[in-house]
């Protein structure tokens, strides 16, 4: 929505007038996800990117977009230096967490539960080492429910003390800008959200 751009708008107006760069921990799903947020934001915050998604299923597709998030902050020429952490992979903890929900729809309860693991863990990490701001890029699809991950977020940083960054990366040809960084770099696009369920949802759609 419209609003959280808005507010994103204003906190860079308010941190570029302060005349310093807060620190950011940025949730990544994927290397094309995050290509434009990278490109963006990185002109006003130290950034480091937290690769932590154990919803992905197989482990080779975790590894390859892992490989294609590392190439991507490699390669792209940011104003600010951007880092990497990654998460711990186990996806016996997102089974769990999305217990009694598996046959849920896409973009229903099943999901919605999977934003919250993943803005757990990146909101854990940002009040353990100090960060100014957590985030995610997954608002930048637009398969992605971006009034849920901003409610998640914000529900999330008023429980842990720490600063969630308002965000509809989508806005503002934010998504077509992804598409066009992922064919600069070569970035390998993936056919379904990651877990799977929507793999197998995938499936059947092609099958059908």
């Amino acid at each position: 929505m419209e609003i959280y751009r808005k507010e994103l708008d204003k906190i860079i107006e308010e941190i570029t007038k302060s005349n310093r760069t807060p620190s950011l921990l940025i949730h990544s799903c994927c290397a094309p996800c995050s290509s434009y947020v990278l490109e963006y934001l990185s002109a006003f915050f130290k950034i480091t990117v937290f690769y932590f998604n154990p919803n992905i299923y197989p482990e080779d597709e975790y590894l390859k977009r892992l490989e294609e998030q590392i190439r991507l902050i490699n390669s792209m020429p940011l104003s600010n230096p951007v880092s990497l952490r990654v998460g711990e992979y186990r996806p016996e903890t997102f089974y769990e967490y999305i217990r009694s929900y598996e046959d849920e729809p896409e973009a229903g309860e099943r999901c919605f539960r999977c934003y919250r693991q993943r803005l757990e863990e990146a909101a854990r990490l940002a009040r353990e080492e100090g960060f100014d701001y957590f985030t995610t890029t997954l608002s930048v699809s637009p398969h992605k429910n971006a009034v849920k991950l901003n409610e998640i977020g914000n529900d999330i940083a008023k429980d842990m003390g720490v600063s969630f960054l308002p965000s509809d990366f989508k806005k503002k040809n934010g998504y077509k800008r992804s598409i066009e960084l992922s064919k600069q770099y070569g970035l390998y696009r993936q056919d379904y959200c990651g877990c799977i369920y929507s793999l197998r949802d995938r499936q059947k759609a092609s099958n059908s």
